[in-house]
């Protein structure tokens, strides 16, 4: 199983973005810093919904439920192959993760100029790249496992549930998941792995460029590529 956000070098074995694949370099590293600073201090306009905010534990229990679905996944990685890893890993993700939020930050404000249809093509095309990604990265167990550290309150009405992944070797992980409250219930809006990693803040730094260079059209053919090379290199032992 390779991590969820970074390729491991080659002939390494590691557990779990594009969610999705990370290449970054010292002064990608910096720039990454930055934009999670500002993700998590400045004020990001209604990041919160009315609806009630449900009981913190909750959120811990929607995030161990994920890993529970991801570890069963993993066991059975070989017999169920790509498409069955994506049929399981589905239903999970889509009721967890807020993706009409994720697409509308990781675009900026190239948001405002798409209209409803395109809205809503992004919005599946970001999802579906982000359980593409799942599949073809949780493809085989080498003893790891997950573990629930906790959680804590976050900036405008957010919480952040800290977990790690336990290898086989005895290495650890960091991965935490901040989620708003939405309808009474608890949706991730952002991953960090070890602790500093914004997945949203990368997503925004490459898709806001290609919107503003090759316009919808350009980034959509560049998600539905990135989704479909997913499915090519989904059970391959990279």
């Amino acid at each position: 199983m390779h991590l969820f956000f970074a390729r491991s070098a080659p002939g390494a074995s590691v557990p779990p973005s594009d969610v999705p694949t990370l290449r970054a370099g010292a002064l990608a590293g910096r720039l990454c810093a930055l934009l999670v600073a500002a993700w998590l201090v400045l004020p990001t306009p209604g990041i919160a919904e009315e609806g009630g905010t449900p009981a913190p534990e909750r959120a811990e229990a929607a995030i161990e439920h994920l890993h529970d679905v991801l570890l069963a996944t993993m066991r059975e990685a070989e017999e169920l192959g790509f498409q069955g890893r994506l049929e399981r890993i589905r239903p999970a993700v889509t009721e967890l993760y807020d993706f009409g939020f994720m697409a509308e930050k990781s675009v900026g404000l190239g948001w405002r100029q798409l209209d409803a249809p395109a809205r809503e093509q992004l919005v599946d095309a970001f999802s579906q790249l982000a359980i593409a990604t799942y599949a073809a990265r949780f493809d085989g167990w080498n003893g790891e496992r997950f573990e629930t550290l906790g959680f804590q309150t976050a900036t405008h009405g957010t919480l952040l549930v800290r977990s790690q992944i336990l290898r086989g070797n005895g290495e650890t992980v960091a991965l935490d998941y901040r989620l708003r409250p939405v309808a009474g219930e608890w949706r991730v809006i952002d991953v960090f792995l070890n602790g500093t990693v914004s997945e949203l803040a990368l997503r925004r730094a490459e898709y806001s460029g290609v919107l503003r260079r090759e316009g919808f059209d350009g980034l959509l053919r560049a998600l539905e590529e990135k989704i479909a090379a997913q499915g090519l290199g989904g059970d391959a032992s990279s």
